[in-house]
């Protein structure tokens, strides 16, 4: 079976996930539209290449999500959020957020892999969609400086994160636990964070079947959520 190349137009579609290869990669080509972006990531696919490649569109199987009522808290975290004076807020300052995932990490904690992958073409496509009111951020500042944080798209219930970045012990973290603290208030079951890695499994990532991940997205993507830019609720453990 040969590799599926899309062409730049809204009319080349994705072939059927199950023609994915052994390690995920499904097809190449194509663009960063935000219609693009949006079909992919409804139908399980997202976007991983490296500055200069063709870009690459990947449905691995099976798929690390975090289940929002299962994120571990452990019992050194649980004092960090009690004791710390790191703030948190939702959608302030995305471009900071994707700017900082983007830099290098040799200096940061917390460093969940490499990020060569995020490069303008690929800063510029999400920051189109946070506009958009479709990706959000979520910021830990400290001494007003900005010090760890995430970002992801959201479509209907289901949040698709993206990457992490920390400079502060357990600011990635705080704010992965915030994140799903609020969206279990908003009712989102699940968060996509694609391939295995022994970070978020000790946060309590798990790997299931790509078949049963497209389920939950069939069912919760379907949702109606308002677009636009978030804010957390003030009764939250970690605020702003």
């Amino acid at each position: 079976m040969s590799l599926t190349w899309l062409e730049a137009s809204a009319d080349s579609i994705f072939p059927p996930i199950e023609y994915a290869y052994e390690d995920g990669l499904l097809a190449a080509g194509g663009d960063l539209s935000a219609s693009r972006l949006i079909d992919a990531y409804r139908r399980g696919i997202f976007p991983w290449f490296n500055r200069n490649d063709p870009i690459l569109w990947w449905s691995p199987d099976p798929r690390m999500v975090l289940f929002t009522n299962d994120v571990k808290i452990s019992r050194s975290l649980k004092k960090a959020i009690r004791t710390t004076d790191i703030t948190v807020t939702m959608d302030r300052a995305f471009s900071d957020v994707i700017a900082c995932c983007a830099a290098p990490r040799q200096n940061q904690s917390n460093d969940t892999g490499d990020t060569t992958w995020i490069h303008s073409d690929m800063i510029d496509a999400y920051n189109q969609l946070h506009q958009q009111g479709i990706a959000h951020s979520v910021e830990c500042w400290h001494e007003g400086q900005l010090v760890g944080g995430l970002y992801g798209i959201a479509l209907g219930q289901v949040f698709f994160g993206e990457s992490m970045f920390s400079s502060m012990a357990d600011g990635s973290k705080i704010a992965l636990v915030t994140l799903c603290q609020q969206l279990q208030r908003w009712g989102f079951l699940i968060i996509d964070c694609q391939v295995y890695s022994e970070h978020l499994a000790s946060m309590g990532a798990q790997e299931i079947a790509r078949k049963d991940f497209i389920g939950y997205l069939d069912k919760y993507c379907a949702t109606t959520m308002p677009d636009g830019h978030w804010q957390l609720d003030l009764d939250l453990p970690i605020k702003s």
